[in-house]
């Protein structure tokens, strides 16, 4: 773009210099014949004037654009980018489809893949036939999985069961601290962690509170939605226990959330929370301070488990309408990613790297890797 501006710039340049000399001519010849009082030079002069080319548009050029639009029906592709050139008279937009380079070097794939699928083997409840509730990948690319049971399960990525530990409470929401699994239990009011041995540790007591999602912090502490009757605030505790932080209200005392569920913490500080009630995301900044809220493009969005990648970038799992949306950081809406034989009531999600990740199929009891952007080379 550079290059074609520079070459446009400089044909305009000199078709403005030979402009200029014109009028400069023009000028020199109007004064002489002021002074002459010529009535026929100037009748004769009066004509050349009228007949003198003029600018009638001339073009700006600024740095691309780029505007979110609504994905086609196969959620694959986007209408993204639009480089403007404005015009005096008219301004055409040169608009191209493409599919959006979300990360510098690596693109987005056309149809995600499935890398592998995990049978949970949880039980199906009573009331809403949910398996699979929650989920957190090891550093040594293992998944701890959680559903409808009082017990979380260790497996590796090829499905192999590696570790069953008894909980006093389903696994609705887990995450790694410190290496460790570390889960809410609603029931006894806690945060607890599993020990090397399988034993279960309270961390600490959340008191009239009832914790709910949970989250590790880039600063070693951890954030947790708590709820007690219609009120809901995130907590952010050192790992004793200690408030550090409490987020509930917004800069004209406002409640932030009517039902936070899901939390997770964006690179950049960011801390993002499922708004059940209201079915939107919530995000606040790392002091608290309201950022922006996401709600898709229609009422039935119905967002639970997410994840971010270390580009900042926020994937949702959208449980009604079976996919995932991917947004910037800025909570724009970029791109769905459903993978190739599509996805069924998505609600845990958690990251294997930038390009991958893993969701938990509620009803199904499956998890799936979908890998959604080329490896790195």
């Amino acid at each position: 773009m550079k290059k074609e501006n520079e070459t446009l710039l400089q044909n305009q340049k000199r078709e403005f210099e030979e402009m200029i000399g014109k009028l400069n001519e023009t000028d020199r010849k109007s004064k002489k014949l002021q002074k002459s009082k010529n009535l026929t030079e100037m009748e004769a002069f009066k004509q050349t004037i009228e007949e003198q080319k003029t600018v009638d548009q001339f073009t700006q050029y600024t740095l691309p654009k780029f505007y979110e639009c609504k994905a086609n029906e196969s959620c694959l592709q986007s209408d993204f980018g639009f480089i403007e050139k404005t015009q005096a008279r008219k301004i055409p937009l040169l608009e191209k489809k493409i599919l959006p380079d979300i990360v510098s070097s690596r693109r987005a794939l056309e149809a995600p893949s499935v890398s592998f699928v995990i049978d949970a083997g949880f039980p199906a409840g009573a009331n809403h036939n949910c398996r699979l509730y929650d989920m957190a990948v090891t550093e040594d690319k293992k998944i701890w999985l959680g559903g409808h049971a009082t017990e979380l399960k260790l497996f590796d990525f090829k499905g192999n069961l590696h570790r069953t530990v008894t909980t006093t409470y389903v696994g609705m929401y887990i995450c790694l601290y410190n290496k460790q699994v570390v889960f809410s239990d609603p029931q006894d009011k806690a945060v607890k962690q599993i020990a090397d041995d399988d034993t279960l540790v309270t961390m600490f007591k959340t008191g009239d509170w009832v914790p709910f999602g949970i989250t590790g912090s880039a600063s070693g502490d951890l954030l947790v939605c708590l709820r007690k009757d219609d009120q809901s605030k995130v907590v952010r505790y050192s790992s004793t226990g200690t408030v550090l932080q409490e987020i509930q209200y917004d800069s004209q005392c406002q409640p932030l959330y009517q039902c936070a569920l899901y939390i997770t913490e964006n690179v950049n500080g960011d801390v993002i929370v499922t708004n059940y009630t209201k079915g939107i995301l919530t995000t606040v900044d790392r002091h608290g301070i309201f950022r922006y809220s996401y709600s898709g493009s229609d009422s039935s969005f119905h967002p639970l488990g997410m994840g971010t990648d270390s580009t900042g970038h926020v994937l949702v799992a959208d449980y009604r309408n079976d996919k995932i949306h991917m947004l910037d950081r800025d909570g724009r809406f970029l791109r769905y990613v459903i993978p190739e034989g599509g996805i069924k009531c998505p609600r845990g999600l958690c990251m294997i790297d930038d390009g991958e990740m893993v969701i938990g199929e509620c009803v199904t009891g499956l998890a799936k890797a979908i890998r959604f952007l080329e490896e790195k080379k």
